[in-house]
């Protein structure tokens, strides 16, 4: 017993920062099964650990997806934050620009985008997920309030960019999927505006 835990012991310490290398793995895991398919043991095998380190930090899969869906939302929140920082610093601007960045979170992750919105896996009654996914709803709250909008005109961002995020990374709207990147971005931001013209 005890020369299996120093095992364990030594393949955390070559990991550095374990929780974190079975949350990438996690998500390598997702990406390539999807939620249907998600195992605790196949993590452990990607991350190089025995099969009871992930239950060991998380409990079971719903714990470890729970965790990943909290990390996804600070990620998704750093996707936003990438795009607001190239733009303008006008409130309305910045609206449109967190937008983009919502889209890029979903066509560079996109596992992890149908975890954070499409899934009931994860546990959102978890504290650090409530924390973490109140975070980037606030983020859009502010954003529409600073631009001068109602709650009715956080609904339509929310719902336009979600939307639109959907459609592409399912494969779809193709003659804007195709174009160019300041093309796309261009049609993009033009559809945007449109769920709330005082964005423009």
């Amino acid at each position: 017993m005890t020369g299996c835990m120093d095992d364990e012991a030594k393949r955390g310490y070559h990991h550095g920062d374990l929780r974190s290398a079975l949350l990438a793995a996690a998500e390598e895991e997702l990406a390539e099964r999807g939620v249907e398919g998600f195992s605790l043991r196949q993590v452990a095998r990607r991350a190089g650990v025995s099969h009871a380190a992930p239950a060991h930090h998380f409990g079971d899969a719903q714990g470890l997806l729970t965790a990943l869906a909290a990390d996804g939302f600070y990620r998704f929140l750093a996707a936003q934050a990438a795009r607001e920082a190239r733009a303008d610093p006008d409130p309305r601007a910045q609206l449109v620009a967190a937008g983009l960045g919502y889209i890029d979170f979903a066509l560079d992750r996109p596992a992890l985008f149908r975890l954070l919105f499409g899934s009931d896996r994860p546990d959102f009654t978890d504290p650090a997920l409530d924390t973490a996914s109140t975070a980037a709803f606030f983020h859009l709250r502010e954003q529409v309030d600073a631009a001068g909008g109602a709650d009715v005109d956080a609904a339509a961002v929310w719902a336009m960019a979600h939307g639109l995020a959907d459609l592409l990374g399912n494969g779809r709207l193709k003659s804007v999927l195709g174009l160019p990147q300041p093309a796309r971005d261009e049609v993009l931001v033009a559809i945007l505006q449109r769920a709330f013209p005082a964005a423009g």
